[in-house]
């Protein structure tokens, strides 16, 4: 089959795999974006709160079921799912009424008001994955809707995987492996989720595929990918956005001054340690043609107008992000720190937060690495992905860059209680692409084939 056949059977699989289940997917906030979706679809706060309440309760009731066939006692007692269901269904619908009844701030918005008027106006600034649900829950419904749209962005993430690895010249079978790896890692499982991070993983890609093609000449299209992913995020998580441009522009200065720098070392283009030519000999660090510049009196090649152009957009993004932000009113990062301190609002305020953020940022990250060595696979894949990542230092270097970001938005929520450590999955990024690479040497090993006649032996690449 050609490739691209394979990265469709890959997808399909993926999806298919996902038939397993279909609700019990949510998370507490999960119901704040669907709602979100049905309002924007033109539905009434009251109807939008019943049809996310039946798709919320239908999944406790599955999952109580399921849970009722393998209790070792409870395996032949009556299936509790409809007492579940009711006793969600009442008790969510409960406390909506009672806000709804109240107006004023407790109905501004298109948010149905699940919760206090200061969280939801959180999720009122992130239009971006509500208006991604609307055509999916206005034409299948809240369930089949909400499913399917999880399934094609998560699919879309594991494809972008493999064209990113196609774009800086992965062999076919490594690409192919990074979009498994995608699936079957903890991305995968995350993207699935009815949340924002299926989308921010997917721009995330995009964006670093712009980075890849801009590195291999393809310098107008990879600044327009990389400048509409970064808008697109803006919609759907600021705070990536942000993240996101901050990086990339500080990956792209020290991709610049590394090419600087060995531009004046060895004007000739002599080959780096790594095995590619240095910008001066024809074979850029991204594993293609150096981008832009041309060649200077010396001989060799300048730093290139490829990666300034990421960097105009990196802090493009980063201004404009600011921006917009004070402008539109959004929540300020006090207001993120007071919502992380307080447990979402639900006690007083605190008179002194960026004191007691710093020390459970401290304490947070002391526990985190103790549970990280007693199950050190996240540790021992990020550090197989930064190997990989050597073996193309430029695209390495943005690699990094877009998995930190992981890194950023868990720092700015040391919550050690949010479930399956959502908050760092775009830091699984980096062995998803670096791992692939890592394995190169594998797949591109000279074989020695011997040849008729008195001729030695010659290497044949796999």
């Amino acid at each position: 089959m050609r490739p691209r056949t394979w990265v469709l059977v890959l997808a399909a699989v993926f999806a298919l795999l996902q038939l397993a289940d279909v609700t019990g997917r949510d998370t507490p906030d999960s119901k704040n974006y669907v709602s979100y979706a049905l309002t924007l679809a033109g539905a009434g706060k009251g109807e939008a709160a019943t049809e996310t309440v039946d798709w919320v309760c239908a999944g406790k009731a599955s999952a109580a079921e399921r849970a009722r066939r393998v209790d070792v006692l409870r395996f032949r007692a009556p299936s509790p799912a409809g007492r579940v269901f009711a006793a969600c269904r009442a008790g969510e619908l409960r406390r909506v009424e009672r806000r709804l009844r109240a107006g004023g701030a407790q109905t501004d918005g298109h948010v149905v008001p699940f919760v206090a008027p200061r969280l939801r106006r959180i999720f009122e600034v992130r239009p971006g994955y509500p208006v991604f649900l609307v055509p999916f829950v206005t034409a299948f419904g809240v369930t089949w809707g909400v499913w399917l749209a999880s399934v094609l962005v998560a699919a879309a993430g594991g494809v972008l995987v493999f064209l990113v690895l196609r774009t800086v010249s992965v062999p076919v079978p490594l690409a192919l492996t990074g979009q498994v790896l995608y699936y079957v890692l903890p991305v995968g499982t995350t993207a699935m989720r009815p949340m924002t991070e299926g989308l921010m993983l997917a721009l995330t890609l995009t964006a670093l595929w712009g980075c890849a093609l801009v590195l291999t000449g393809r310098v107008k299209a990879g600044a327009a990918s990389a400048a509409g992913a970064l808008l697109a995020l803006f919609a759907v998580k600021h705070s990536q956005a942000l993240f996101l441009g901050a990086c990339l522009a500080g990956a792209a200065a020290v991709v610049a001054l590394w090419r600087r720098r060995r531009h004046a070392r060895s004007p000739g283009g002599r080959r780096s340690p790594g095995g590619e030519r240095s910008p001066g000999g024809g074979r850029s660090p991204g594993g293609g043609r150096s981008s832009g510049g041309g060649r200077s009196p010396g001989g060799g090649r300048s730093p290139g107008r490829g990666v300034a152009a990421i960097a105009v957009v990196g802090c493009g993004a980063v201004a404009a992000t600011l921006l917009l932000a004070r402008l539109l009113r959004y929540p300020s990062e006090a207001e993120s720190v007071q919502d992380l301190l307080t447990g979402h609002y639900t006690h007083p305020d605190r008179a002194h937060p960026w004191r007691e953020f710093l020390h459970l940022e401290f304490d947070f990250w002391v526990e985190w690495l103790r549970r990280q060595l007693t199950e050190p696979l996240f540790p021992a894949l990020l550090a197989a992905g930064a190997w990989g990542a050597r073996r193309r230092p430029a695209f390495g270097v943005f690699l990094l860059a877009a998995a930190g970001t992981g890194i950023l938005t868990q720092a700015a929520h040391p919550d050690i209680t949010v479930f399956g450590a959502r908050m760092i999955v775009l830091a699984w990024l980096l062995p998803v692409v670096g791992v692939p690479l890592l394995l190169e040497p594998l797949v591109c090993r000279p074989v020695p084939v011997p040849v008729q006649g008195p001729a030695r032996a010659v290497g044949v690449t796999r």
